[in-house]
């Protein structure tokens, strides 16, 4: 498919005609020309030859080495982007790049602008997390944590509310780029639609979002503090990533499923519907607490309704504030989440230039490699519509890399998407987590050397248990929760039973065949299992299901404690290895221990592979010529002699490791064979000679995957994974199942509260490895972690891991209980809201005006009868300031009928206003009939409005 995007708006852009220079070389030189060095540009071209920097006219070899440096230069300067010569004239003010853009605070990751006026406006950070509906937002992350990792990009997000209208630019404009500019170094741009946003975006506020309603008047009052005369209603809904949206204040905007939050300044009620989970609900009142924390300097009394039966006295109040609820809730709408499925649709488009018009032409599908990308073009990469890529190389022009943002948006467009698809838009070196994982493999030399390195410590440390414990960051990254000197138990499951195994045959497996391994080490002196459900290639479907349930058993006889690690064979992590000290064998249909021993062949063949006891293993493979490799070690095993043979390309420590192995399998003797001299006896044994691999093995490419976190999540249909970005053990909570991809292996967490998902977890983590749109091993590691007792292995990944934090966790119970709120009588709230919609009169809704009415004309006898005196099981009463409480003496209803003229309340200050006068509802005190004059409407219709199209009409008429 081809999409036809419109030509670059950048005119006189780089072309035959256009002579460039490379920005690095040309950018100090700029401040020469602006000081009057150079006064022209025929001259600044003799300048730039006297400094042997020619204009552009080489070769396309020399236009890459050039950008990219000499190959095997290692001091060769990063890529350089080209400029224009035509228009360096206009970048006398590129040189402060800084000029006109708002500061950026060193010590903050996190910085947040708001667009007013085609101007950036700094967010206070009290106000963070907070967006209104009608403005556009500018969002920076510079990762800052020790985890982070050294050289990553930073994040700049543009964000549309969904009520901006049709004036917001879609794309970031000038201002933003320039900033793009300011930040140097790598930055990755994100497009963000409301209520679509990336997970990247979602993961800056771990207590949720809130969407408010209508636009702002000044960014300096973003959210005001310990401001008590307020009546909102805010739903709340999400996983792991919460948002809270305001809503119309009625009943008509509860549903069955979701969480409801009524702020009434002093008071806020969390009303949780019967369908909500536990995870949603604790999650709720974790918002519900920080808006609380926030917005009113922790003042405020927070309660909860997870029971309307049993929480009368709060369902009176909200009643007051509601009016009376008729008819049943309906059911929650469901959100559309995309599946690992839908997401496993990748395509890779190449945009071209042909003649004046941009063309995008698909070039792969998944699984995708790196070498796809060329430097010197751009790309699209599409995940099945869930998010859009534009990859932009280090030599693409930039009449390319300028219209990346409008690119993305035509081809949204042309595929038919909705509007608020995320794009994500890099340079090359500048690619995000999650962009990297969509290719089979992905090389980064800093990875790589780390590993290595690693690897180094591995072998000359021979692995330092204290270093391991106290660094686990290390055990992580070597995949060794110590030593491997721990007590090991081992079982083969046969006829659907767990036969023991001898300790003198440990080690000793059958590739038609299950077994459970235990390993139990110490860790500060606690008492650690790992157990490893190690299954053969040719087990049957009965086999492994009899695996899993002995497991279970004996998970539950060591009360939940235990590790489960799968492992496939082939596909064995290094502790596993080392548990067995580089005597692992694996045969083929046959073992001592088995249900019947089988007559060994006359002839069998073992590849042996391996350096030292801590990653050999020894396979029997079949016994053919065309199995054997020059860069490995065989034992061939025949009836009266066993051959050693050492292919050319074989270490070392590898013949070293293969004789310790032989007489684990054979106590005939043995002849020393090296390639090239072996005797016919050998060949005839093997059936004769056949081709085999000879070429030198390559290095394992070390792919640079940084490791993720997902929440996971199947409450109807297929599984849906929600990343959290820049995690920490914060973001594990008792109610999750989450999964930790480290690529090398694939950990599954499970929350104190999540049991009941231990059976689906590893079936979710299958699912996971069989969608992955890189083509992902199915004999991948599988390792099952339960809530407090996490391996270093696991702990490693994490930033800083506090072991105590389990036990240190407050209930939710316990947190309301304790808040200010529990201790409130009902009459005293009861009074505060009556006494506060009485001198707000102007309501948002009818059905509050008329539940106010009611509530107005029968106060005596409410007041009697909601006097219960304090909740069950709470302490002494609070006291209620003063101010809350203040008479209605001041308010417009006092006023009657009759009002204030309207020439005391137009286009009047606040100090210029009469005594007693509300500044923010001056409206309220017109006369009907003038109000009636003046609006258009009545107080009731103009009142029963949205709030935000109240401010409308206010500002326009001089109320505001």
């Amino acid at each position: 498919m081809a999409v036809s995007v419109s030509q670059s708006p950048y005119p006189g852009g780089p072309g035959p005609s256009c002579p460039l220079l490379p920005l690095q070389q040309a950018a100090p030189r700029l401040a020469s020309w602006k000081s009057g060095k150079v006064t022209s540009e025929s001259a600044l071209h003799r300048y730039l030859r006297r400094r042997k920097l020619t204009p552009r006219g080489e070769t396309e070899q020399q236009r890459r080495e050039e950008a990219l440096g000499s190959p095997g230069d290692p001091s060769a300067e990063p890529a350089r982007l080209p400029v224009p010569l035509s228009l360096l004239p206009s970048y006398s003010s590129w040189m402060d790049t800084r000029r006109g853009l708002p500061d950026i605070d060193s010590h903050r990751d996190l910085h947040i602008w708001i667009i007013e006026n085609l101007q950036m406006v700094p967010v206070p950070e009290t106000a963070y997390g907070n967006f209104f509906e009608k403005h556009c937002y500018v969002v920076l992350h510079v990762p800052r944590s020790p985890q982070a990792t050294p050289g990553a990009p930073k994040d700049l997000h543009y964000w549309v509310g969904k009520m901006a209208g049709e004036g917001a630019p879609g794309a970031p404009g000038p201002s933003v780029q320039r900033l793009k500019e300011a930040l140097g170094g790598a930055t990755v741009q994100h497009r963000e639609a409301q209520g679509h946003e990336s997970a990247c975006f979602r993961s800056y506020f771990r207590a949720g979002i809130v969407y408010r309603k209508g636009g702002l008047a000044s960014a300096l009052k973003h959210v005001e503090t310990n401001v008590y005369n307020i009546q909102r209603l805010l739903r709340i809904r999400g996983g792991k990533h919460l948002s809270a949206t305001e809503v119309e204040l009625s009943w008509h905007s509860f549903n069955k499923s979701d969480v409801f939050l009524l702020d009434l300044g002093r008071m806020m009620i969390q009303w949780n519907g019967p369908n909500a989970s536990a995870a949603r609900k604790a999650r709720g009142l974790f918002l519900t607490h920080s808006l609380r924390d926030r917005e009113r300097g922790g003042r405020a009394h927070v309660s909860v309704v997870d029971d309307e039966a049993e929480a009368t006295d709060l369902m009176k109040i909200m009643e007051a504030v509601l009016g009376h609820r008729v008819g049943n809730l309906h059911a929650a709408m469901p959100s559309k989440r995309m599946n690992q499925l839908q997401k496993a649709n990748v395509h890779l488009y190449q945009v071209c230039q042909k003649s004046k018009d941009l063309v995008v032409q698909e070039l792969s599908t998944c699984p995708l490699t790196q070498d796809l990308l060329q430097e010197e073009n751009c790309y699209i990469l599409d995940q099945g519509g869930f998010k859009v890529y534009v990859w932009q190389g280090r030599l693409a022009s930039l009449q390319e890399t300028g219209a990346a943002f409008k690119r993305a948006l035509s081809f949204i467009q042309a595929k038919g998407y909705p509007s608020y698809t995320n794009v994500e838009v890099m340079d090359a070196g500048a690619e995000s987590a999650g962009f990297k994982q969509l290719f089979r493999s992905w090389s980064g030399q800093q990875r790589k050397n780390k590993n290595l390195s690693g690897m180094g410590k591995l072998l000359q440390a021979k692995l330092d248990v204290g270093k391991l414990h106290s660094q686990p960051e290390l055990a992580a990254q070597l995949r060794m929760v110590d030593d491997a000197s721990g007590h090991v138990q081992m079982w083969c499951i046969r006829d659907s039973r767990r036969q023991p195994v001898d300790p003198k045959h440990h080690g000793q497996l059958c590739a038609d065949s299950c077994y459970l391994v235990l390993y139990t080490y110490r860790k500060m002196g606690l008492i650690q299992h790992i157990l490893y459900l190690w299954r053969g290639l040719q087990a049957t479907a009965h086999e492994i299901s009899a695996l899993r349930s002995h497991a279970e058993e004996l998970d539950l006889w060591y009360r939940g404690a235990l590790v489960q690690e799968h492992v496939t064979m082939g596909s064995e992590p290094p502790h596993f290895l080392a548990i067995f000290q580089g005597r692992l064998v694996i045969f083929q249909g046959r073992s001592g221990h088995s249900r019947k021993v089988q007559p060994a062949p006359a002839v069998s063949l073992f590849h042996i592979q391996g350096t030292d006891s801590y990653n050999t293993r020894t396979v029997e493979v079949p016994a053919r010529a065309s199995a054997l490799n020059s860069n490995d070690v065989f034992l061939l095993v025949t009836a009266n002699l066993c051959y050693l043979w050492f292919g050319k390309g074989c270490s070392g420590d590898q013949r070293e490791m293969a004789r310790t192995v032989v007489t684990i399998i054979s106590r005939k003797d043995m002849e020393i064979v090296l390639e090239g001299q072996e005797p016919p006896n050998f060949w005839e044994a093997l059936g004769g000679r056949a081709p085999y691999p000879s070429n030198k093995r390559l290095p394992e490419d070390v792919s640079d995957f940084q490791p993720r976190l997902f929440e996971c999540s199947c409450q109807a249909g297929p599984l849906v994974l929600t990343e959290v970005v820049f995690f920490s053990q914060e973001d594990l909570d008792k109610y999750d199942v989450m999964l930790l991809d480290t690529w090398q292996e694939i950990f599954l967490w499970l929350g104190a509260a999540a049991n009941e998902w231990k059976q689906e977890a590893v079936a979710w983590g299958q699912e996971y490895l069989k969608t992955h749109p890189a083509g992902r091993s199915l004999a991948t590691p599988i390792v099952l972690v339960k809530q407090g007792h996490e391996p270093p292995t696991f702990t490693g990944w994490f930033c800083t891991w506090d072991p105590y934090k389990w036990s240190n966790t407050q209930s939710n119970e316990e947190v309301v209980e304790g808040d200010p709120g529990a201790i409130s009588t009902i009459s005293e709230i009861t009074a505060e809201i009556i006494n506060f919609r009485l001198s707000r009169w102007p309501g948002n809704d009818r059905a509050g005006l008329l539940a106010l009415r009611a509530l107005k004309s029968s106060k005596d006898s409410s007041e009697r009868e909601l006097e219960l005196g304090p909740r069950v099981g709470t302490g002494s009463r609070s006291t209620v300031s003063s101010a809350s409480s203040s008479s209605c003496q001041s308010s417009p209803q006092s006023l009657g009928s009759g009002g204030l003229p309207r020439e005391q309340l137009i286009h009047q200050a606040a100090w210029d206003l009469p005594e007693g006068v509300d500044p923010a509802h001056k409206e309220a005190y017109l006369s009907d009939s003038d109000f009636q004059d003046i609006f258009g409407k009545s107080k009731e219709e103009f009142y029963s409005m949205a709030k935000w199209r109240q401010q409308e009409e206010k500002k326009q008429l001089g109320f505001f």
